[in-house]
């Protein structure tokens, strides 16, 4: 009985002691926290803003609003990762989509798997909503551009060094002619050292 309530006790102890605690800061969004030297959200929205600036500054916009008198549609298509990371591209399209949006410069198309669901609620209409009220089938508009891209990037490695490059491509094309209208290129690149153990 006496060795089960020494190890009791000291279980206790060590449980106690290796406690330590949790200490929570909130921070503002837009705050820079590089932590691990990984992609992050900053990476993310800072990529977006300057892609998109440089898309719409662009001769492609100019010359659509001479040809057709209206602002381009537009939709993002897939952006694939082909990184060595884990990366969340849902995170960097809606940066993407929400530059494109405030831009003011051009309409924007729901993503595919938004427009099934939105499709799906418009038919369900037409059997449960009031005539006056039922939105009608046919209506949507067309993307005029799709933007693609890919996201990758290359490690260096020595000792206690690491130096990441993160290239992403944009490509917009033109949905009728097929056609490529703006090809654009941000690179990041950082340098992570760690004190101790080699990478």
């Amino acid at each position: 009985m006496r060795n089960i309530t020494l190890l009791l006790l000291t279980g206790s102890i060590l449980f106690t002691g290796c406690g330590g605690g949790v200490a929570v800061q909130r921070i503002a969004t837009d705050e820079v926290t590089d932590l691990s030297g990984k992609w992050n959200d900053t990476d993310s929205r800072l990529v977006a803003e300057k892609m998109v600036a440089d898309m719409m500054s662009r001769i492609w916009l100019p010359n659509f609003l001479k040809e057709k008198g209206k602002n381009p549609t537009v939709i993002v298509g897939t952006i694939r990762n082909m990184s060595t990371e884990h990366v969340n591209m849902q995170v960097f399209t809606k940066d993407i989509e929400r530059e494109l949006i405030n831009s003011g410069r051009v309409q924007f198309v729901a993503s595919k798997r938004e427009r099934e669901e939105i499709r799906d609620e418009r038919v369900d209409q037409q059997t449960y909503a009031s005539l006056e009220t039922a939105k009608r089938l046919g209506q949507e508009y067309g993307a005029d551009f799709v933007l693609i891209g890919t996201f990758k990037s290359v490690e260096d490695v020595i000792e206690r060094k690491k130096a990441i490059l993160y290239s992403v491509d944009l490509e917009l094309i033109d949905v009728e002619k097929n056609l490529k209208v703006w090809i654009g290129n941000k690179k990041i690149k950082k340098l992570i050292k760690r004190a101790g153990v080699k990478w």
